[in-house]
């Protein structure tokens, strides 16, 4: 399998839910505490591993 780098708007999208994931699981914004914050991390991770195995993605 071949990896490419995910496209820019695919790289912010994840670095956006990594960082709303962090202040849940810091407690600076209570909406995102808990398991919420678990499941913004994965879906970071889970996007940006999508855009470096799927090319053009």
């Amino acid at each position: 399998m071949q990896l490419t780098p995910p496209t820019k708007m695919v790289f912010y999208i994840s670095v956006v839910l990594a960082v709303a994931a962090l202040l849940g699981a810091l407690g600076v914004v209570a909406a995102l505490s808990g398991t919420i914050a678990f499941w913004l991390a994965f879906a970071a991770w889970a996007l940006l591993a999508a855009g470096n195995a799927m090319k053009g993605f």
